[in-house]
Parts: structure tokens; sequence; C-alpha cells
């Protein structure tokens, strides 16, 4: 394992923390493709870190140089534009012209609670190759916000390669939702309701069931009389 920026750990990226984003990037070993259409694959790939698969995107443009995506990566204002899950974020200090820490706060899927990271972003760009990556860390100006689960990233990061008329695209994440989320989540291909195989519940034992009571007063089902009026204010205090 390279020596890299780990978890909460604050100090300028060196080389061999773009090296270990450019190794997740070009490896092709024991990552599982998800899908595929045109130009664009999707992998994941298990790992020792965290229940959460890596997560891996390439695709290709034709149609945008690699520095208009370097500076729309970067800039977090114009990322409310496309970034449709965005709540917030900012940029919270600057450690050298390279690294700085950030926060971002993203919309979770309901019922799921929102998610939010505080993180050091550091960035590269040796001209053929421009590297952007991130790992979470801590710092006072965001302690946990009510309403919001806090997750960690362990590595998240973009590489962009010009090739000749093209532009490469790659995203790598490894990162931690945190809380206690639906098995569904851990699992989207869990679809008993489709796949009748994946089913885990226990069969219908007969034995179980009982006749249903009708032991029930013909006053207490009678609800003829309750005032439309009545609804409404019960609603409002309920609310």
């Amino acid at each position: 394992m390279l020596s890299v920026l780990q978890v909460g750990e604050i100090r300028v990226a060196d080389d061999s923390d773009f090296r270990r984003l450019k190794a997740l990037s070009d490896d092709s070993q024991n990552w599982k493709q998800e899908y595929q259409k045109n130009a664009t694959s999707v992998w994941t790939k298990n790992n020792e870190v965290c229940n959460f698969k890596i997560i891996k995107v390439r695709t290709t443009f034709e149609d945008v140089s690699a520095e208009v995506l370097y500076d729309v990566l970067h800039d977090p204002e114009y990322r409310k534009t496309w970034d449709h899950s965005m709540m917030d974020g900012y940029e919270i200090c600057a450690i050298n012209p390279n690294n700085d820490i950030g926060y971002y706060a993203l919309r979770s899927p309901p019922p799921l609670r929102n998610r939010d990271f505080v993180t050091q972003r550091s960035w590269l760009d040796t001209g053929a190759e421009k590297w952007i990556l991130n790992h979470s860390v801590n710092h006072e100006a965001c302690p946990p916000r009510k309403g919001f689960i806090r997750g960690i990233s362990y590595l998240t990061g973009y590489l962009i390669r010009q090739m000749g008329d093209k532009v490469q695209f790659t995203y790598v994440a490894q990162s931690d939702p945190r809380g206690k989320l639906p098995v569904w989540v851990h699992n989207p291909h869990l679809k008993p309701w489709i796949f009748p195989e994946q089913m885990t519940l226990p069969r219908l034992d007969m034995s179980q069931i009982k006749p249903l009571t009708t032991a029930v007063s013909s006053e207490s089902l009678d609800e003829s009389g309750v005032n439309e009026d009545e609804v409404a204010v019960e609603e409002y205090v309920n609310d």
C-alpha cells in the first residue's frame, strides 16, 4: 500500500497521493463492470477499508477540452448548475496554492437523511494529466450539522487525460456515507419482487393463522356521527 493521505490527516499532497489515484484509475484487477453504454463505463470493487465498494466511472468527451473540464470541477459556485444533489458547498481555508479544506452537503434520496462532508482537496496539473482528489478531515468551522449525517471520504478523485482530440475522464470514489442504511442501499441488485429466488422470508405456516375476531362492539365501529370539522381540527392538532 502506498504511503498516502489518511482520513483526518492534513498535509500538502505529494506524488504518492496522486499516484494512488492514478493506480486506482488504471487498475483492471478485480473490478466488476456494473454499467456500459457508448463511451461510459462503471465498475465497482470490494475493499478492506469499509463495507461500501469503491466505484469507478470512466467516459470520453469529444466536445470539451481538458482545461474546461478541469475548471468546471474546481469551481464550487458553478457546481450548483450541474450537481443536482448538491445542497451546499464552500471553501473554508487554504493550506497552500494546491490544497484547501472545504464543506460539501448533498441531498439523499427520501427517506434517507442528507449527508455532508468536510474534506481536504488537493490538485495537480501536469499538462497531459490533471488530478483533483480529496479525503475527509475535521475542521471546527464545520461541526456536525443537525439533520445531516457526516460521511467519510477515504479517497475521491478525478483524473483528466488529454488523448489527442478527445478527453478521457475518470472518477473514483472510496467513501462511507455512515449511518444505518437499509439493505437495498448496500445491495441494489436485491429485488425479490422481480427475482423470486432472492426471497428469504420464511414460508407461510397455516397453523399460525387464526380466525379473525369479530368480538368488537358495533357501537365502536359506528363512525357515522363524526363531524367533518372535528376531523379537520384533529388533523391540525396532530400536525
